[in-house]
């Protein structure tokens, strides 16, 4: 029986609803009846506020890169090519990607600006729904196909204005594409698909390489294998089309975190970034950096680890993923699209832990409430390291919650363990089975 209020003496109907939860449960039902249309006033919103501005002003500031640099790539100079933008705060923008990345992004000049910039908003709408998918087959594979179907759309809904996956799109980047590209490709089978998915990322944009340790800790030794050689292969097509901007790029650009931008900004997340603001200059591959570095990648070693022992493959995933993040010289603030994964994780994990309460308290608080934008308004200039105490504490906000997430992941009684049984074996149907201790199949 639902619980109510005692109407006042003298006045009829006895126990009625309270007010409060009674417009909590409409407002709960009509999420659960119509998820879809939820998710279409989202996405149509979100992509209103990006699009219209894009055609009217400076916007997808990203996404204009990657058009104007691609034809750059036939003349030789694309590592010399810098686009400027209006305003004195903003530092020429130059392309930062692989040879490879410039070769797909070729057709992108093959169509108007309103077209190209609301097709790629719609599409990193659309990859963002597939990302919460693979995460949640990952994280739940035995949910029934009606209620899976409604979690994707909620949280894809919700997430979408997450400061990661809506600066992503405000910015025109790639980061929701290769995320949900990875996510497709470590659901795969086939080792041929899935290292197909796994390389191409990696040819694009180098930091999703790290999936091949996924594979590895997996012992998927023939997916690792076709990562390899698939990237391997992106390395030559782009050498094959460009020599000269291929040498450049991996003789000499690759190496230089400051030519993506000012190591210092508070848009870069890594830890180099915030070790750098906290100490005033840039740390490179110093001991200080090596200090903070060495302890995170055991941190997330033991939590790879962990959760391939046992079956955990969402939480293998972050794990990985998140040492990419880290140790990567440069990871802004929309690199972190994998935060929603986490968050994912962390509701759908077997057993409720403190370490797992206290990470998914600190990421809804640092994706809802956008404290890189504040930070970013209350530093006068990008290029300064120095800052505030205070400042450069909160400057920490994505590592320190990447690495409560490891805590979490190493935890005994997190993942799968409990009430979750181990993946054993692909079914003929090309799905997990799940093997309980009497040895019923489920």
């Amino acid at each position: 029986m639902s619980r109510g209020v005692r109407l006042p003496p003298g006045r009829t109907g006895g126990w009625r609803t309270a007010p409060g939860r009674g417009r909590a449960h409409a407002l709960r039902g009509l999420f659960a009846r119509h998820p879809g249309l939820v998710l279409l006033l989202s996405a149509t919103a979100l992509l209103l506020l990006v699009w219209l501005p894009a055609c009217l002003r400076t916007g997808l500031i990203d996404l204009r890169v990657y058009r104007a640099a691609a034809p750059h790539l036939a003349t030789g100079d694309l590592y010399a090519f810098r686009l400027r933008l209006p305003g004195p705060h903003l530092f020429p923008l130059p392309f930062t990607y692989p040879p490879f990345a410039a070769l797909l992004f070729l057709p992108l000049g093959l169509l108007t600006w309103p077209v190209v910039s609301g097709l790629w908003t719609a599409a990193s709408v659309a990859a963002l729904c597939a990302l919460v998918h693979c995460c949640l087959r990952l994280a739940d594979p035995a949910a029934p196909a009606v209620r899976h179907r409604r979690r994707v759309l909620l949280w894809s809904a919700a997430l979408l204005w997450t400061e990661p996956a809506a600066v992503t799109c405000a910015f025109g980047q790639i980061n929701l594409l290769l995320a949900a590209l990875v996510g497709y490709a470590v659901r795969r089978r086939a080792a041929a698909t899935a290292g197909l998915g796994a390389g191409l990322a990696a040819g694009i944009k180098l930091v999703p390489a790290v999936t091949g340790l996924y594979f590895l800790a997996q012992r998927r030794w023939a997916a690792a294998g076709w990562t390899a050689a698939v990237f391997l292969a992106t390395v030559a097509a782009g050498w094959w089309a460009a020599p000269h901007s291929a040498a450049e790029f991996w003789l000499h650009a690759v190496g230089e975190a400051g030519r993506v931008g000012p190591v210092g900004s508070v848009l870069n997340q890594s830890l180099r970034g915030a070790l750098s603001r906290t100490l005033g200059h840039d740390v490179g591959w110093s001991a200080a950096w090596w200090a903070v570095a060495v302890p995170v990648a055991l941190a997330a070693s033991a939590a790879l680890v962990r959760t391939a022992r046992r079956g955990d493959r969402l939480g293998a995933l972050l794990a990985v993923q998140f040492t990419g993040l880290l140790l990567c010289p440069v990871s802004w603030c929309h690199h972190w699209v994998w935060a929603a994964a986490a968050v994912l994780w962390l509701v759908y994990t077997a057993r409720r832990t403190r370490s797992r309460t206290v990470a998914l308290l600190a990421w809804c608080a640092v994706l809802a409430g956008y404290p890189i934008h504040w930070l970013e308004l209350a530093q006068p200039d990008i290029t300064v390291f120095g800052r505030p105490w205070y400042l450069a504490a909160l400057g920490w906000c994505y590592p320190v919650c990447a690495v409560l997430t490891l805590v979490a992941l190493c935890a005994r009684t997190g993942g799968y363990e409990g009430s979750r049984m181990p993946l054993t074996a692909w079914s003929k149907t090309g799905r997990y089975r799940f093997h309980s201790a009497s040895g019923a199949e489920r």
